[in-house]
Protein backbone atom coordinates (compact mmCIF):
# COMPACT_ATOMS: atom_id res chain seq x y z
CA UNK A 1 0.00 0.00 0.00
CA UNK A 2 1.30 3.39 -0.85
CA UNK A 3 2.20 5.76 1.36
CA UNK A 4 -0.59 8.64 2.82
CA UNK A 5 -0.11 12.32 2.45
CA UNK A 6 -2.17 15.16 4.24
CA UNK A 7 -2.37 18.60 2.24
CA UNK A 8 -3.88 21.65 3.94
CA UNK A 9 -4.64 24.47 1.04
CA UNK A 10 -5.60 21.47 -1.13
CA UNK A 11 -7.88 23.67 -2.94
CA UNK A 12 -5.20 26.49 -3.86
CA UNK A 13 -2.90 26.36 -6.89
CA UNK A 14 0.18 24.54 -4.86
CA UNK A 15 -2.46 22.14 -3.30
CA UNK A 16 -4.30 20.65 -6.60
CA UNK A 17 -1.03 20.48 -8.44
CA UNK A 18 0.92 18.17 -5.65
CA UNK A 19 -2.21 16.01 -4.93
CA UNK A 20 -2.30 15.46 -8.43
CA UNK A 21 1.82 14.39 -8.45
CA UNK A 22 1.53 12.53 -5.45
CA UNK A 23 -0.97 9.99 -6.71
CA UNK A 24 1.07 9.84 -9.45
CA UNK A 25 4.02 8.23 -7.32
CA UNK A 26 0.92 6.03 -5.66
CA UNK A 27 -0.29 8.05 -2.47
CA UNK A 28 -3.54 8.10 -0.96
CA UNK A 29 -4.11 11.42 -0.90
CA UNK A 30 -6.18 13.66 1.95
CA UNK A 31 -6.92 17.10 1.93
CA UNK A 32 -8.32 19.63 4.68
CA UNK A 33 -11.02 21.95 2.96
CA UNK A 34 -12.78 24.75 5.09
CA UNK A 35 -16.11 23.67 7.00
CA UNK A 36 -17.73 26.44 4.77
CA UNK A 37 -16.27 24.92 1.40
CA UNK A 38 -19.91 23.62 0.14
CA UNK A 39 -21.61 27.22 0.06
CA UNK A 40 -19.89 28.50 -3.07
CA UNK A 41 -19.00 24.40 -4.06
CA UNK A 42 -17.91 24.76 -8.31
CA UNK A 43 -15.46 27.22 -7.11
CA UNK A 44 -14.06 26.39 -4.36
CA UNK A 45 -13.69 23.17 -5.82
CA UNK A 46 -12.92 24.33 -9.50
CA UNK A 47 -9.19 23.27 -9.47
CA UNK A 48 -9.53 20.23 -8.35
CA UNK A 49 -12.35 19.28 -11.02
CA UNK A 50 -9.88 21.45 -13.84
CA UNK A 51 -7.24 18.53 -12.74
CA UNK A 52 -9.88 15.58 -12.61
CA UNK A 53 -9.16 15.27 -8.97
CA UNK A 54 -12.43 15.45 -7.02
CA UNK A 55 -13.29 11.42 -7.60
CA UNK A 56 -9.58 10.62 -6.40
CA UNK A 57 -9.10 12.26 -3.00
CA UNK A 58 -10.70 12.46 0.40
CA UNK A 59 -11.25 15.22 1.66
CA UNK A 60 -11.75 16.60 5.25
CA UNK A 61 -14.01 19.44 6.53
CA UNK A 62 -12.33 21.58 9.21
CA UNK A 63 -9.96 24.53 9.92
CA UNK A 64 -6.61 25.84 10.53
CA UNK A 65 -7.36 27.84 13.33
CA UNK A 66 -9.48 25.09 15.16
CA UNK A 67 -6.83 23.10 16.63
CA UNK A 68 -9.62 19.79 17.61
CA UNK A 69 -10.54 19.34 14.07
CA UNK A 70 -6.80 19.09 12.89
CA UNK A 71 -6.45 16.63 15.77
CA UNK A 72 -9.61 14.66 14.99
CA UNK A 73 -8.02 14.40 11.28
CA UNK A 74 -4.61 13.98 11.65
CA UNK A 75 -5.58 11.68 14.58
CA UNK A 76 -8.41 9.39 11.77
CA UNK A 77 -5.52 9.40 8.96
CA UNK A 78 -2.68 9.17 10.42
CA UNK A 79 -0.63 10.29 7.44
CA UNK A 80 2.93 9.95 6.62
CA UNK A 81 4.03 13.18 5.16
CA UNK A 82 1.60 16.41 5.73
CA UNK A 83 1.76 19.14 3.72
CA UNK A 84 1.18 22.46 5.43
CA UNK A 85 0.21 24.88 2.80
CA UNK A 86 -3.10 26.47 3.65
CA UNK A 87 -2.22 30.03 4.07
CA UNK A 88 -3.72 33.58 3.40
CA UNK A 89 -1.39 34.12 0.64
CA UNK A 90 -2.45 37.39 -1.17
CA UNK A 91 0.74 40.09 0.32
CA UNK A 92 -2.02 43.07 -0.58
CA UNK A 93 -4.69 41.48 1.22
CA UNK A 94 -2.52 40.48 4.31
CA UNK A 95 -2.02 44.76 4.65
CA UNK A 96 -6.12 44.95 4.89
CA UNK A 97 -6.59 41.96 7.09
CA UNK A 98 -2.92 41.57 9.09
CA UNK A 99 -4.46 39.68 12.10
CA UNK A 100 -6.19 36.90 9.70
CA UNK A 101 -2.90 36.59 8.06
CA UNK A 102 -1.20 35.70 11.41
CA UNK A 103 -4.25 33.63 12.58
CA UNK A 104 -3.86 31.38 9.68
CA UNK A 105 -0.31 31.49 8.72
CA UNK A 106 1.04 31.47 11.85
CA UNK A 107 -1.36 30.17 14.53
CA UNK A 108 -2.36 27.65 11.69
CA UNK A 109 1.37 26.16 11.52
CA UNK A 110 1.27 26.31 15.58
CA UNK A 111 -1.92 23.84 15.35
CA UNK A 112 -0.52 21.33 12.73
CA UNK A 113 2.76 21.41 14.97
CA UNK A 114 1.22 20.93 18.26
CA UNK A 115 -1.35 18.24 16.32
CA UNK A 116 1.91 15.73 15.83
CA UNK A 117 2.92 16.51 18.78
CA UNK A 118 -0.04 15.75 20.90
CA UNK A 119 -0.47 12.87 18.92
CA UNK A 120 2.62 10.80 19.18
CA UNK A 121 3.21 10.96 16.37
CA UNK A 122 6.73 12.44 16.15
CA UNK A 123 8.62 9.46 14.67
CA UNK A 124 6.19 8.75 12.23
CA UNK A 125 5.17 11.85 10.51
CA UNK A 126 7.22 14.01 7.62
CA UNK A 127 5.96 17.74 7.76
CA UNK A 128 6.87 19.67 4.65
CA UNK A 129 5.83 23.54 6.08
CA UNK A 130 5.37 26.08 3.00
CA UNK A 131 7.86 29.13 3.63
CA UNK A 132 7.91 32.30 1.41
CA UNK A 133 10.89 33.95 -0.49
CA UNK A 134 8.83 37.14 1.00
CA UNK A 135 10.33 36.31 4.44
CA UNK A 136 13.26 38.22 2.66
CA UNK A 137 11.49 41.24 2.41
CA UNK A 138 14.51 44.10 1.25
CA UNK A 139 17.30 41.60 1.91
CA UNK A 140 20.28 42.04 -0.85
CA UNK A 141 19.52 39.79 -3.72
CA UNK A 142 20.29 36.66 -4.20
CA UNK A 143 18.34 35.56 -1.39
CA UNK A 144 19.00 31.76 0.16
CA UNK A 145 19.24 29.75 3.12
CA UNK A 146 21.44 31.91 5.05
CA UNK A 147 20.56 35.21 4.25
CA UNK A 148 18.83 37.01 6.88
CA UNK A 149 15.26 38.17 6.51
CA UNK A 150 13.55 41.52 6.67
CA UNK A 151 10.13 41.02 5.30
CA UNK A 152 8.13 43.78 4.32
CA UNK A 153 4.45 42.81 4.42
CA UNK A 154 1.74 41.57 6.69
CA UNK A 155 2.35 37.84 4.86
CA UNK A 156 6.14 37.74 5.41
CA UNK A 157 5.99 38.63 8.61
CA UNK A 158 3.30 35.46 9.44
CA UNK A 159 5.14 33.14 7.85
CA UNK A 160 8.41 33.98 9.12
CA UNK A 161 6.99 33.15 12.41
CA UNK A 162 6.22 29.63 10.86
CA UNK A 163 9.13 29.14 9.86
CA UNK A 164 10.37 29.67 13.04
CA UNK A 165 8.50 27.87 14.97
CA UNK A 166 9.23 24.76 12.53
CA UNK A 167 12.75 25.22 13.32
CA UNK A 168 11.65 25.28 16.81
CA UNK A 169 10.05 21.82 16.85
CA UNK A 170 12.31 20.21 14.86
CA UNK A 171 14.92 20.93 17.41
CA UNK A 172 13.12 20.20 20.33
CA UNK A 173 11.02 17.05 19.43
CA UNK A 174 12.83 15.36 16.56
CA UNK A 175 10.18 15.72 14.16
CA UNK A 176 11.22 15.96 10.37
CA UNK A 177 9.90 19.16 9.75
CA UNK A 178 11.34 20.59 6.61
CA UNK A 179 10.95 24.65 5.06
CA UNK A 180 10.46 24.85 1.56
CA UNK A 181 11.42 28.59 0.49
CA UNK A 182 9.60 29.11 -2.96
CA UNK A 183 10.15 31.68 -4.35
CA UNK A 184 7.42 32.97 -7.03
CA UNK A 185 5.65 30.15 -8.60
CA UNK A 186 2.89 30.39 -10.98
CA UNK A 187 0.20 28.64 -13.87
CA UNK A 188 -2.99 28.35 -15.44
CA UNK A 189 -4.55 27.65 -11.72
CA UNK A 190 -3.39 30.82 -10.24
CA UNK A 191 -5.85 33.22 -8.47
CA UNK A 192 -7.04 36.32 -10.44
CA UNK A 193 -6.20 38.61 -7.84
CA UNK A 194 -2.51 37.82 -8.06
CA UNK A 195 -0.54 40.16 -11.15
CA UNK A 196 0.78 37.57 -12.82
CA UNK A 197 -3.12 36.05 -14.03
CA UNK A 198 -4.38 39.76 -13.94
CA UNK A 199 -1.94 40.21 -16.78
CA UNK A 200 -2.27 36.87 -19.04
CA UNK A 201 -6.04 37.29 -18.29
CA UNK A 202 -6.15 40.81 -19.49
CA UNK A 203 -4.31 39.73 -22.69
CA UNK A 204 -6.66 37.09 -23.40
CA UNK A 205 -9.37 39.77 -23.18
CA UNK A 206 -7.53 42.52 -25.71
CA UNK A 207 -7.15 39.49 -27.48
CA UNK A 208 -10.91 38.77 -27.51
CA UNK A 209 -11.77 42.63 -28.09
CA UNK A 210 -11.21 44.06 -24.41
CA UNK A 211 -10.92 48.38 -25.11
CA UNK A 212 -9.54 49.28 -21.88
CA UNK A 213 -6.45 48.86 -20.57
CA UNK A 214 -5.03 46.60 -18.21
CA UNK A 215 -4.33 48.57 -14.88
CA UNK A 216 -1.16 47.37 -12.66
CA UNK A 217 0.66 48.62 -9.86
CA UNK A 218 4.59 48.72 -9.67
CA UNK A 219 5.93 48.10 -12.83
CA UNK A 220 9.76 48.09 -11.56
CA UNK A 221 9.15 45.19 -9.04
CA UNK A 222 11.13 41.93 -9.92
CA UNK A 223 10.41 38.62 -9.16
CA UNK A 224 11.89 35.31 -9.36
CA UNK A 225 9.00 33.56 -11.57
CA UNK A 226 8.84 29.75 -12.07
CA UNK A 227 6.25 27.02 -12.64
CA UNK A 228 4.40 25.60 -10.19
CA UNK A 229 4.24 22.32 -11.29
CA UNK A 230 8.27 22.34 -11.00
CA UNK A 231 7.68 23.36 -7.48
CA UNK A 232 5.48 20.69 -6.34
CA UNK A 233 7.85 18.10 -7.10
CA UNK A 234 10.46 19.84 -5.20
CA UNK A 235 8.77 19.93 -2.24
CA UNK A 236 8.04 16.21 -1.95
CA UNK A 237 11.91 15.77 -2.78
CA UNK A 238 12.20 17.49 0.49
CA UNK A 239 10.27 15.34 2.54
CA UNK A 240 12.51 12.42 0.63
CA UNK A 241 15.76 13.95 1.86
CA UNK A 242 17.28 11.68 4.63
CA UNK A 243 17.52 14.75 6.92
CA UNK A 244 15.17 17.49 7.75
CA UNK A 245 16.37 20.55 6.41
CA UNK A 246 15.49 23.93 5.13
CA UNK A 247 15.47 24.58 0.70
CA UNK A 248 15.00 27.35 -0.85
CA UNK A 249 13.81 26.63 -4.34
CA UNK A 250 13.54 29.12 -6.89
CA UNK A 251 14.78 29.06 -11.05
CA UNK A 252 17.71 32.26 -10.50
CA UNK A 253 16.76 33.94 -12.56
CA UNK A 254 14.37 37.29 -12.01
CA UNK A 255 12.38 39.45 -14.16
CA UNK A 256 9.87 42.72 -13.67
CA UNK A 257 6.09 42.91 -14.01
CA UNK A 258 7.12 44.94 -16.72
CA UNK A 259 8.82 41.93 -18.47
CA UNK A 260 6.09 39.99 -17.05
CA UNK A 261 3.76 42.08 -19.06
CA UNK A 262 5.78 42.27 -22.91
CA UNK A 263 6.10 38.43 -22.66
CA UNK A 264 2.24 37.59 -22.07
CA UNK A 265 1.53 40.01 -25.12
CA UNK A 266 3.89 38.31 -27.59
CA UNK A 267 2.35 35.63 -27.20
CA UNK A 268 -0.38 36.96 -29.08
CA UNK A 269 1.78 39.05 -31.42
CA UNK A 270 1.79 41.91 -30.05
CA UNK A 271 4.73 44.38 -29.20
CA UNK A 272 4.64 46.78 -26.32
CA UNK A 273 6.71 49.90 -26.37
CA UNK A 274 7.09 51.21 -23.25
CA UNK A 275 7.08 55.27 -22.99
CA UNK A 276 7.09 57.94 -20.14
CA UNK A 277 7.52 57.41 -15.94
CA UNK A 278 6.06 56.79 -12.84
CA UNK A 279 2.79 56.33 -12.58
CA UNK A 280 2.71 57.98 -15.99
CA UNK A 281 4.14 55.01 -17.21
CA UNK A 282 2.48 53.38 -20.51
CA UNK A 283 1.98 50.57 -22.10
CA UNK A 284 1.85 51.41 -26.02
CA UNK A 285 1.43 48.55 -29.10
CA UNK A 286 4.30 49.71 -30.91
CA UNK A 287 2.04 49.51 -34.26
CA UNK A 288 -1.18 50.86 -33.20
CA UNK A 289 -0.47 53.26 -30.88
CA UNK A 290 -2.85 51.73 -28.57
CA UNK A 291 -2.91 51.79 -24.92
CA UNK A 292 -2.79 48.23 -23.47
CA UNK A 293 -1.50 48.90 -19.53
CA UNK A 294 -1.40 51.86 -17.28
CA UNK A 295 0.03 52.40 -13.94
CA UNK A 296 -2.97 52.78 -11.18
CA UNK A 297 -1.60 53.87 -7.37
CA UNK A 298 -4.41 52.05 -6.35
CA UNK A 299 -2.28 48.88 -6.76
CA UNK A 300 0.70 50.04 -4.89
CA UNK A 301 1.99 47.90 -1.92
CA UNK A 302 2.11 50.51 1.54
CA UNK A 303 5.66 49.13 1.15
CA UNK A 304 6.87 48.04 -1.89
CA UNK A 305 9.33 44.87 -2.42
CA UNK A 306 11.36 45.92 -5.21
CA UNK A 307 13.92 43.11 -5.98
CA UNK A 308 13.23 38.83 -5.33
CA UNK A 309 16.10 37.00 -6.83
CA UNK A 310 16.31 33.22 -5.58
CA UNK A 311 20.01 31.12 -4.92
CA UNK A 312 18.49 27.38 -5.16
CA UNK A 313 22.06 25.96 -5.54
CA UNK A 314 21.49 23.90 -2.03
CA UNK A 315 18.85 22.11 -3.55
CA UNK A 316 20.12 21.46 -7.01
CA UNK A 317 23.25 19.93 -5.13
CA UNK A 318 22.00 17.85 -2.05
CA UNK A 319 18.19 17.06 -3.76
CA UNK A 320 18.96 17.56 -7.50
CA UNK A 321 16.23 19.60 -8.07
CA UNK A 322 15.76 22.46 -10.95
CA UNK A 323 13.12 24.35 -12.44
CA UNK A 324 12.75 22.53 -15.73
CA UNK A 325 9.58 24.92 -17.27
CA UNK A 326 10.99 28.02 -19.09
CA UNK A 327 9.64 31.37 -18.21
CA UNK A 328 8.84 31.70 -22.14
CA UNK A 329 6.90 28.50 -21.81
CA UNK A 330 5.42 29.59 -18.06
CA UNK A 331 3.98 33.06 -19.87
CA UNK A 332 2.71 31.22 -22.98
CA UNK A 333 0.94 28.23 -21.49
CA UNK A 334 -1.12 31.08 -18.54
CA UNK A 335 -1.55 33.04 -21.60
CA UNK A 336 -3.52 30.65 -23.77
CA UNK A 337 -5.24 28.70 -20.68
CA UNK A 338 -6.59 32.12 -20.04
CA UNK A 339 -7.98 32.53 -24.05
CA UNK A 340 -9.55 29.09 -24.11
CA UNK A 341 -11.32 29.70 -20.63
CA UNK A 342 -12.62 32.77 -22.54
CA UNK A 343 -13.77 31.02 -25.63
CA UNK A 344 -15.87 28.73 -22.98
CA UNK A 345 -17.19 31.29 -20.79
CA UNK A 346 -18.52 32.81 -23.95
CA UNK A 347 -19.99 29.35 -25.39
CA UNK A 348 -21.41 29.26 -21.83
CA UNK A 349 -22.92 32.27 -21.51
CA UNK A 350 -24.82 31.47 -25.55
CA UNK A 351 -26.07 28.38 -24.66
CA UNK A 352 -27.38 29.64 -21.23
CA UNK A 353 -29.23 32.70 -23.67
CA UNK A 354 -30.76 29.90 -26.08
CA UNK A 355 -31.93 28.13 -23.23
CA UNK A 356 -33.90 31.24 -21.92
Amino acid sequence: MGKVAFITGILGQDGAYLAEFLLGKGYEVHGLVRWDSGLCSYEYYSRLYSLDLIDRITLHEGDMIDANSLNHIIKNIQPDEIYNLAALSHVKVSFETPSSALQINTVGTLNVLESIRILGLEDKVKLYQASSSEMFGSAPMPQNENTAMQPCSPYGVAKLAAYHLACVYRRSYGIFISNGILFNHESPLRGGDFVTHKVTRGVAEISKGRCDPIRLGNLDSVRDWGAAQDYVRGMWMILQHSEADDFVLATGRSRSVRDFVSASFKVIGRQIEWKYEGINEKGIDSQTGEVLVVVDPEFFRPIELEYLLGDPTKAKDILSWSAQISFDQLVQDMVMADIELLSIEKNNAVGRSYAQ
